[in-house]
């Protein structure tokens, strides 16, 4: 059993390097020169300028607002809204990106964008996305938090990622910085925070004075530093091991958690018992009764089964070269660096495939619904759910 759970998620993993979900990029304007014929990011010209900021910086700028944005509950949806709305922005001549203040200045236009966008995104998606989720189209909403107010969305959400370029200049030491957010996001000189992508992660949502704080969720901020390394490959220190395949945790979201609850993942680390004391199963609290899994929870939750079936030489590696969270070799193992440590130990796949694999697999296959699409899932030999114990999935949600 042990071994089929690393065969798992070396599974996933593969249908991860086939199934690349990422934003799309090639279809905002103002990108059209920053991809060849066949959608390939040119790599090679991530350095030169647009504006006044290099390609690389407007890139990592529209990430971190698309993966704050992508906590919304239907992704294709939220990505069409951004692009869209980005798209008339800039035929405006309101550069958000190269300008951010552009963005406060023309708030008005703005919101109304918005709207517009949004309704006609909901009209599209609204049936579509009811039917996946077994719930009512009039509930399609994609400003989270089940907010409706325009003008909180757009501020919250879209104005703090938008201010971070904005609150630097005002401590930059460099005259007209081209980089001076991929400066900041990959800075080692600072007196607490290292330099890995884990670390940027952290460091997007819990900086004392740049932070996103509620703004950013754990998600996003892993999410942001898979696409930063692994997905276009945007970081300049590609060649250290703490910026390269295995130097950011997987980005757990409400797909990554239901599947690997239901394939009974989890429980080879950890029992039923645990999850509900630590909140990551919420009893009665999920859609119509069911239990709710909230996986985010499980970060820092330590494992306490199989313990000898963890790679600890690899966990060690994983946290004190790469990761960068453990300055001495870590005594006990985090549930949530388990999988990495494993793909690191196999050495073929890494986290950006994973999560690319569970998000495929979670929006095609393992719906948030008590009959899921099992018998054609890629992974059904593996899951518990399907095999042994259906309640896995009839009883829980997320």
């Amino acid at each position: 059993m042990e071994e089929r759970k690393f065969d798992l998620l070396e599974k996933i993993a593969s249908i991860g390097r086939e199934n690349k979900s990422e934003p799309p990029l090639s279809k905002v304007e103002i990108f059209h020169y920053y991809f060849n014929d066949q959608n390939g990011l040119k790599e090679e010209e991530l350095g030169e300028l647009d504006g006044n900021c290099t390609r690389r910086e407007i890139l990592a700028r529209y990430l971190l607002l698309n993966a704050v944005l992508d906590q919304g509950p239907d992704t294709e949806g939220v990505r069409t809204l951004l692009t869209d709305t980005v798209n008339f922005l800039y035929r405006k001549e309101i550069r958000i990106f190269h300008n951010p203040l552009n963005f406060f200045n023309s708030l008005g236009i703005v919101l109304d964008q918005i709207d517009t966008v949004h309704e006609i995104v909901k009209n599209i998606r609204s049936e579509i996305w009811a039917a996946a989720n077994h719930t009512n189209a009039s509930k399609y909403n994609l400003f989270m938090d089940n907010s409706t107010q325009t003008l909180n969305y757009a501020v919250f959400r879209w104005g703090v990622p938008l201010a971070i370029p904005l609150a630097l200049e005002y401590f930059n030491t460099i005259p007209d910085n081209p980089e001076i957010v991929v400066d900041y996001l990959e800075d080692d000189n600072d007196e607490v925070w290292g330099s890995s992508s884990e670390v940027m992660s952290w460091k997007l949502k819990e900086h004392k004075k740049f932070g996103l704080g509620k703004a950013i969720g754990d998600k996003a901020a892993h999410l942001f530093a898979k696409w930063f390394v692994y997905t276009f490959k945007l970081t300049r220190k590609s060649s250290l091991p703490s910026w390269g395949k295995y130097s950011f945790e997987v980005p757990f979201d409400s797909n990554a958690g239901r599947v690997l609850f239901r394939t009974g993942y989890f429980f080879l680390w950890t029992s039923l018992r645990d999850l509900i004391k630590n909140e990551v199963i919420q009893k009665g609290q999920g859609k119509g009764g069911t239990n709710y899994i909230r996986v985010t929870n499980i970060r820092g939750m330590k494992a306490t089964l199989n313990l000898d079936l963890v790679p600890h030489d690899s966990y060690i590696e994983l946290c004190m070269k790469h990761l960068l969270t453990n300055t001495r070799p870590p005594k006990k193992y985090e549930i949530q660096k388990i999988p990495i440590a494993q793909l690191l130990n196999g050495g073929e796949y890494g986290p950006g495939e994973l999560d690319d694999g569970l998000m495929y697999i979670g929006t095609n296959f393992c719906f948030n619904i008590d009959s899921p699409k099992c018998s054609e899932c890629p992974i059904q030999e593996f899951c518990a759910g399907h095999q042994t114990d259906s309640k896995l999935i009839e009883n829980f949600r997320t």
